[in-house]
């Protein structure tokens, strides 16, 4: 006998169910991304603190003051939060513009700690924070926003990371356009298997030097301000990281 297909309003029910179903699952997964990036942070900062220390002593000792800085970067959404990282560059002169300048202002430590990732440490309390995680598209300049494609700013469907898939497949190595790309692949394909994969590669990535330079060279295929405010580096707090940019890159990864 032919069977009968169901009625309308049960297929619809269904359909209602699937999709419950995988918001449900996708909700979980989140939650668990969150868990590692809470539970890695807190662990990489405890296990890392005494060479967080000695890096601070020697920065503070070969550059002066400011050890830290933060920088307005484009979070989920495109909501501004500030990155904090060591600071690498000395600050801005008159007349000059911080994104279009780094190959002058980068200082000798600051391209050893560049080129060993060094510089990225402090990230992880913005991961403690809750305004990055461990693993997703990089924070570039708030500067980029308005000259992505549709496309492009799709990378900010979800929070910005440490490390991500662009950083594992090239990272200064490959072209912006192919680094955007790769950043919106990973937002379609997330997964927290993928998630695991790309940490362990950067692991890798680190202790080989892969595609690092500690200044970027790159054609973004587009235009940025040239009469920006120079950038001002100003102490950050001990307690709640709160200084200022004085280390972007014009690449901002």
């Amino acid at each position: 006998m032919p069977t009968t297909a169901p009625p309308v309003h049960c297929r619809a029910a269904q359909r209602a169910t699937y999709r419950a179903i995988v918001n449900m699952s996708e909700r979980l997964a989140l939650g668990a991304k969150r868990v590692i990036d809470v539970l890695g942070a807190a662990t990489a900062l405890l296990v890392l603190l005494p060479l967080l220390g000695a890096l601070a002593l020697v920065l503070l000792a070969v550059q002066g003051r400011p050890v830290l800085f933060r920088q307005l970067r484009p979070g989920r959404a495109g909501r501004p939060f500030h990155i904090v990282k060591f600071r690498t560059m000395r600050p801005p002169r008159d007349g000059e513009i911080g994104y279009l300048t780094d190959d002058a202002r980068v200082t000798r430590i600051g391209r050893l700690l560049r080129e060993r990732s060094l510089d990225e440490l402090p990230e992880l309390w913005n991961v403690l924070r809750g305004e990055m995680s461990l693993v997703g598209p990089r924070p570039l300049l708030m500067e980029y926003l308005d000259q992505y494609t549709p496309e492009q700013r799709r990378r900010h469907d979800v929070a910005p990371g440490i490390t991500g898939w662009a950083a594992v497949n090239g990272r200064h190595a490959i072209r912006f356009e192919d680094r955007m790309a790769l950043d919106v692949w990973y937002v379609d394909h997330w997964s927290l298997w993928l998630d695991l994969r790309i940490l362990a590669r950067t692991v890798v990535h680190v202790i080989r030097r892969t595609d690092v330079s500690a200044v970027e060279n790159v054609d973004l295929g587009f235009p940025l301000p040239r009469s920006a405010e120079p950038q001002r580096c100003t102490p950050v707090p001990a307690v709640r990281p709160q200084g200022p940019a004085g280390g972007s890159s014009a690449a901002g990864g």
